[in-house]
């Protein structure tokens, strides 16, 4: 059945990640792929619309990845999966244990896991950009430079340092995700 087959999907990659939804994507890519619910192209897409629209990364990802396969009902089980352990957790450490932060073994836990999640998120960005501006799925295959997605890139870190540099901050996300988006409708055409 595969409203239980997202729930427990969801629910794996809600309990084995750290580091929220960006540490989450490369798990959740390695599933949704595995279980051929889209493809890698289908799921950037996801990525992209999940991180331009309201709510936290990983939430969305398991909403459009459960709509896609089974509709409401799919989007309620993976979503369910992906917070289900969070929620458990945040309630069980709100209930039973204050200042669980200032105790030396969980401290050093999560400093173990923080180079982890680093690594977990880079690799995923470092894959998705191959594949994005370069075509380049894994190793022996043929490299196809999409000249369009390097414009918007450049444009994009452009428009980011000339901002930093003038402004003396960073510009917004929400700004430059609208930006990006517009820049997409120019260079691919609407």
């Amino acid at each position: 059945m595969i409203y239980l087959k997202l729930f427990l999907t969801f629910l794996e990659i809600g309990t084995l990640s750290f580091g929220g939804g960006y540490g989450m994507i490369s798990l959740i890519r390695e599933q949704v792929v595995a279980n051929d619910w889209l493809t890698e192209s289908e799921f950037l897409s996801f990525v992209a619309v999940s991180e331009s629209t309201p709510g936290p990364l990983a939430v969305n990802m398991a909403t459009f990845v459960g709509s896609s396969q089974a509709g409401l009902a799919g989007a309620f089980f993976a979503t369910l999966g992906v917070v289900l352990p969070s929620f458990v957790i945040i309630l069980i450490i709100a209930a039973l244990i204050k200042n669980l932060l200032s105790y030396a073994p969980v401290q050093a836990f999560l400093h173990g896991i923080r180079p982890a999640v680093i690594g977990l998120i880079l690799a995923t960005a470092l894959t998705m950009g191959l594949d994005i501006l370069l075509s380049f799925k894994n190793v022996g295959s043929s490299v196809v430079p999409d000249l369009r997605a390097i414009i918007i890139l450049f444009l994009l870190v452009a428009v980011h340092a000339a901002y930093a540099l003038i402004k003396k901050k960073r510009p917004s996300p929400i700004g430059m995700i609208v930006f990006s988006a517009a820049l997409g409708a120019v260079v691919y055409g609407i």
